[in-house]
């Protein structure tokens, strides 16, 4: 990782997981094994109804709390979702676009994505912008063709200023929960395909600044060796930030 251009940035994702309740106690769990993070920008994404009761739970952590969705309108009748002021009243920083999960279960697809990272810079909110390839695609030689066509749809009409503030998670849809991992060098491989991408949309200062995280069964034992390769930033963590392990994620470098 290039530490002169850019700054670790280390996320969980609960998912559909944790109570309010689990969250307060969860928070505690962890300031007991992890320090104050300087070092890195660290953050969690948590289901919007635990929002307020994260971002009080760790202040103290030096932890900004994330949203795992947001909707591409400002308000209306459109029953169940957020709303991007909805979330910068609760306090949230970050939040996730284009998980693969949101892609599979709710029929996300490469132009919603779009319009809820236009709709997230427009409310100073950071989006995470998830892209992967299946085992298919993978077994089929073109993972690095769908991703730039998630990366090049992602970005349309985002200004360069502003995709230099974004933060880009690589995960393969095959490593998700399932506890297998890409290899260090196919993980390298598709993040630095990822800033060659950034480059070729704006220019090689965009793509330098622009943080790339890889995500897919992230631990503290492959965060050390992952987080060391030049195009990759940081991770996107799934189950092991259920976790107070967590914490010995963040301290990776310690």
């Amino acid at each position: 990782m290039n530490r002169r251009y850019r700054k670790t940035v280390i996320a969980g994702n609960w998912k559909m997981n944790m109570t309010a309740t689990e969250t307060k106690k969860f928070a505690e769990e962890l300031k007991k094994i992890m320090p104050r993070a300087k070092w890195c920008d660290t953050l969690i994404c948590v289901p919007a109804c635990n929002i307020q009761t994260a971002a009080k739970a760790f202040k103290d952590l030096r932890i900004s709390v994330g949203a795992e969705n947001v909707y591409f309108e400002e308000k209306g009748a459109y029953t169940g979702e957020i709303s991007p002021a909805m979330l910068v009243d609760a306090g949230v920083k970050y939040v996730v676009i284009g998980h693969s999960e949101r892609r599979e279960y709710f029929a996300e697809s490469d132009e919603t994505v779009n319009k809820k990272v236009l709709k997230a810079f427009e409310y100073g909110i950071t989006p995470i912008v998830c892209c992967g390839e299946s085992l298919t695609q993978r077994e089929q030689g073109i993972t690095i063709d769908w991703i730039r066509q998630q990366i090049k749809i992602a970005f349309l009409n985002v200004p360069a200023d502003k995709a230099a503030e974004a933060v880009i998670a690589y995960e393969p849809i095959w490593a998700i929960g399932t506890g297998k991992v890409a290899t260090t060098e196919q993980a390298q491989e598709v993040c630095g395909a990822i800033r060659a991408c950034i480059a070729e949309i704006y220019d090689e200062a965009t793509a330098e600044a622009i943080r790339i995280q890889y995500g897919g069964s992230v631990s503290a034992g492959s965060a050390p060796e992952l987080f060391a390769q030049p195009d990759i930033d940081g991770g996107l963590v799934g189950g092991a930030s259920l976790k107070p392990d967590f914490g010995k994620i963040v301290c990776y470098n310690k």
